[in-house]
């Protein structure tokens, strides 16, 4: 899947990246009319990136891509606990750097612990980071001291809200695809589903027996339907605490629960959980299925804004209008009508949350642009005009320089009736030698 989406950026890069770029030329007022606006996205310089493991090679690839194209050099620091590829994926790049003509170096990939990620925040002109809320603070907090801007992207509690009117067909396999694919280890991986209360039993139970027969495993033995925790006994232990602290308030655990080794946590079905219940506010980053129930529209709306993430969402009902309603009033940064995670494929559209999922976007034209700074620029357009200060503007400042300014600013900017007694005045006006 990581795969497949590098491609897409690339594709979409390729074909669309030199107009998102370009030149713009800007419109002007009459006070401006004789120049020519424009505005130019400028390199950066150096590009940094500090990304998680969770999909080690788009994550890293991604962020350069943009970089790249935009004109930049890129610094990316590899997860700690994704190091091993880091010098695999350097050589594809620099050899592809290479058959093209241009410098090697312009790719640099690091590995390394937290002085490795502050010496990446040190020494670059922008970060991306991709990671949790709490290291993204400690990101920003490094970044103030030069002011650096940054670019974060801190996870999510992605809901999928399910209308009674819902294509259960189609939702079901959406559902177990959006929560267990990379064993929830997803940043936008659904992890609060909401059900009208009208069908909350029906789809439960369906849940239910299909998560049973999951397997579990090493992949490298056999094909599993889910692998193991990337993080190993630190995740395990968060995991699991998280969901005994939610049963503790009242959540019932109908399919899973209890970790089977330090690595392997099994595929989880948790209910009777509302906005209150631990596991409803923070991400897990596992194989586990939150199910909420909603009595109506609004009841949807608050369960979900009631959460301080706000990455993605979805909304599934055969009624478009009414599932579009709905997608207006959640506080996250995207959202899905009837599918999950789509837009990740569409690369023309940004990426990114709002609350503590972070700020900024990559992907599409406010991502690639996000490499560049914008830059404002006049130019003249008509031969031998120029931009001359008026008489009672220059220094040494005279008292008609005030009057002159008021009838000025009538003939451009006010009524009919402004415009015409501000013209006679300018006519008549006769500067103080």
């Amino acid at each position: 899947g990581e795969i497949l989406t590098t491609l897409e950026k690339l594709r979409w890069t390729a074909s669309r990246g030199e107009g998102v770029l370009a030149e713009e030329v800007r419109d002007v007022g009459l006070m401006t009319i004789h120049k020519r606006a424009a505005v130019n996205y400028v390199p950066y310089g150096v590009i940094g990136a500090i990304v998680s493991w969770n999909y080690p090679f788009h994550n890293i690839y991604g962020p350069m891509i943009s970089a790249l194209f935009a004109g930049n050099a890129f610094i990316g620091k590899t997860s700690e606990y994704s190091s091993y590829y880091a010098s695999y994926y350097e050589k594809i790049v620099r050899a592809g750097l290479k058959h093209l003509g241009q410098p090697e170096e312009l790719v640099t990939f690091v590995t390394g612990f937290a002085e490795a990620g502050e010496a990446v925040v040190d020494f670059t002109d922008k970060v991306t980071f991709i990671g949790s809320p709490g290291v993204g603070k400690l990101v920003m907090k490094r970044a103030s001291e030069t002011l650096t801007p940054v670019l974060l992207e801190l996870g999510g509690k992605d809901p999928a809200i399910i209308l009674e009117d819902a294509d259960l067909d189609q939702v079901i396999p959406i559902i177990l695809r959006g929560t267990f694919q990379n064993c929830g280890q997803n940043c936008v991986g659904l992890e609060r589903i909401l059900l009208h209360e009208s069908i909350h039993d029906k789809v439960v139970q369906t849940l239910v027996d299909k998560v049973k027969p999951l397997t579990q495993g090493a992949s490298s033995q056999s094909t599993k339907d889910l692998g193991a925790m990337t993080m190993g006994a630190a995740s395990i232990k968060k995991i699991q605490k998280l969901v005994d602290d939610s049963v503790a308030a009242g959540a019932k655990v109908l399919v899973g629960g209890k970790a089977t080794s330090d690595y392997f946590f099994p595929p989880t079905i948790i209910s009777n959980v509302d906005e209150t219940t631990p596991i409803a506010n923070e991400e897990v980053f596992g194989p586990i299925l939150v199910v909420m129930k909603f009595k109506s529209d609004d009841d949807a709306v608050r369960i979900v804004n009631d959460c301080p993430y706000g990455l993605g969402s979805s909304v599934f009902s055969k009624n478009v209008a009414r599932a579009q309603a709905i997608s207006d009033r959640l506080k996250t940064g995207m959202c899905n009508i009837n599918d999950f995670g789509i837009n990740y494929l569409c690369q023309s559209l940004p990426f990114g949350g709002v609350k503590i999922s972070g700020f900024d976007r990559f992907a599409g034209v406010e991502g690639l642009r996000g490499n560049c700074v914008v830059r404002a620029s006049t130019s003249d357009r008509i031969p031998f005009v120029k931009t001359l200060i008026p008489a009672p503007l220059q220094y040494p400042i005279k008292d008609e320089a005030f009057p002159f300014m008021e009838n000025l600013s009538k003939v451009i900017y006010g009524t009919i009736g402004q415009f015409v007694g501000g013209v006679v005045y300018l006519i008549n006006f006769k500067p103080t030698k």
